[in-house]
Order: structure tokens, then sequence, then C-alpha cells
């Protein structure tokens, strides 16, 4: 349990980097990271950390389908812990 709750951290900490890496590539207008990465990442159990990248980068935060995928993604990545929690606990 203590191994996985440290790959998820470890996860969404990447998930966050991304988000900031990006942020800097356009402000240096150079090759970015996609947006399908971006929300990928996100949705692999990374949306916390994309949460928090949006929100500490002020990162995508004007785009819609960032507005409402990653807030999305965290709903679905919550579910999912708490399925597997239960499970683990039955």
């Amino acid at each position: 349990m203590k191994i996985t709750i440290l790959v998820l951290l470890v996860w969404n900490l990447l998930v966050f980097s991304l988000y900031g890496i990006d942020k800097l590539l356009a402000k240096g207008k150079k090759r970015r990271i996609s947006e399908a990465t971006l929300l990928v990442t996100a949705l692999c159990m990374g949306a916390a950390g994309g949460l928090f990248g949006m929100v500490i980068w002020n990162h995508k935060t004007a785009k819609l389908k960032f507005r409402l995928t990653v807030p999305l993604c965290f709903f679905l990545n919550f579910a999912l812990l708490w399925l597997v929690a239960v499970q683990l606990w039955m």
C-alpha cells in the first residue's frame, strides 16, 4: 500500500512538472508538450498533479477543454482509487 501511494505521489509530481515545463516552453516560444500528452497523463492517475499545475502555473486555464477534462479526470481517478481501496478492505 505504501509503495502505491509513493508511486502516485511521484507520478503526480511528474505531471505537475510537465504543466510547468510546458508553460516555460510557451513563454520561450519553443516546441511544446502536446495537449494530448498533458490530458492523457492527467487521465492516467495524474489529475491531481494536472489540477495543481493548472492552478500554480496558471497554465491551460483559459482552454475550456482543460477546465472541463482535468477536473473530470480528477473525479475519475478518485473514484477508481476509492473502488480499489474498498475491494482491498473487503
